[in-house]
C-alpha cells in the first residue's frame, strides 16, 4: 500500500464507522465468546479494535504489527502466570488483523496457524460480518490455546474479557 493511500485511510477513518460495525451488542457478543472459550483452556485472550493509527504512528511509519506489539505490552497481556496471553488486534482503517502471543504459547504455535486465524477473520470482515469474524478469531485462538494449555479447572481469569475499543 502506498504511503499516500495509507495516510488517507487512517486520517479519514472515523470512530462512527467502527461503532456501527461493533455495536454494544457486538461487543457483548465478543466478551461472551472470550468468556466461553477461556473456560476450555488455561490461556488468556484480549481483543482490541482500533479505528486508525494516530499521526505519530503514521509519521514514524509504524506497521499494524508494531502497534499490536506495543498494545500487547501496554495492556499487560504478557503478564500471565503461564505466559500464555494472546492479543487479537484489529485495525479498522487498514482492514488488518494481527495476533500477538506471549512466549509460552508463541513457541508452540506456528506462524502459519496464527495466519490462518487472521485470514479467516479478514474473510468475514470483507463480507461485512464483523461480530462473526471476531468470534471466529476468538474460537480459532481458543482452539490453539486448548491444544497447548488445556483447562485444569479453577483457572483464574487474569485478563479482562471485555474488548477494548480505541
Amino acid at each position: 500500500m502506498s504511503i499516500f493511500k495509507r495516510w488517507t485511510k487512517n486520517l479519514f477513518a472515523t470512530p462512527l464507522v467502527t461503532r456501527r460495525r461493533f455495536t454494544t451488542h457486538a461487543l457483548r457478543t465478543i466478551e461472551r465468546a472470550i468468556t466461553t472459550v477461556e473456560a476450555q483452556h488455561a490461556g488468556e485472550i484480549r481483543f482490541v479494535i482500533e479505528t486508525s493509527l494516530d499521526l505519530g504512528d503514521l509519521w514514524a511509519g509504524r506497521t499494524p504489527r508494531q502497534r499490536a506489539v506495543a498494545l500487547f505490552g501496554r495492556l499487560g497481556i504478557w503478564d500471565t502466570e503461564r505466559n500464555n496471553g494472546v492479543l487479537i488486534y484489529l485495525l479498522m482503517s487498514e482492514h488488518d488483523v494481527e495476533i500477538v502471543a506471549d512466549r509460552g504459547i508463541a513457541s508452540r504455535v506456528s506462524s502459519d496457524e496464527w495466519e490462518t486465524v487472521c485470514r479467516t477473520m479478514e474473510q468475514h470482515f470483507r463480507e461485512g460480518r464483523f461480530p462473526e469474524g471476531a468470534v471466529a478469531g476468538i474460537e480459532g485462538v481458543g482452539a490453539l490455546l486448548a491444544r497447548h494449555f488445556p483447562s485444569e479447572g479453577g483457572d483464574r481469569n487474569e485478563q479482562p474479557n471485555r474488548p477494548v475499543l480505541l
